[in-house]
């Protein structure tokens, strides 16, 4: 996935406001099986928030991680929640366009 501008990190913190978490890291911690969660809910809405219930003090690096597997951009980390974006592979589902910088 190819850095986002500063610019586009606002954007897409703005567009997620209104989002509710679709993952939540609880004390299982971040699994193979979370993971795949994470990836199959940015194919479906390229845009999510993860929710951190436990290893809160690991959020950062935990988010890096998940980032790196997914493919995905990390937006932003905001409390215990953090911001993944991943551009859908395919052009009919894609739901975000971001001006190119």
């Amino acid at each position: 996935m190819n850095e986002l501008t500063s610019k586009q990190r606002k954007t897409l913190s703005a567009m997620a406001n209104g989002l509710n978490p679709v993952v939540i890291v609880g004390g299982a911690g971040v699994t193979s099986n979370l993971e795949e969660q994470v990836l199959n809910c940015l194919n479906d809405h390229e845009l999510i928030k993860v929710k951190f219930n436990e290893f809160k003090d690991q959020k950062a690096e935990l988010s890096k991680s998940i980032a790196e597997k997914c493919n995905a951009a990390l937006v932003r980390v905001i409390g215990n929640v953090a911001i993944f974006y991943k551009e859908s592979d395919d052009p009919d589902k894609r739901q975000i366009v971001l001006e190119k910088q």
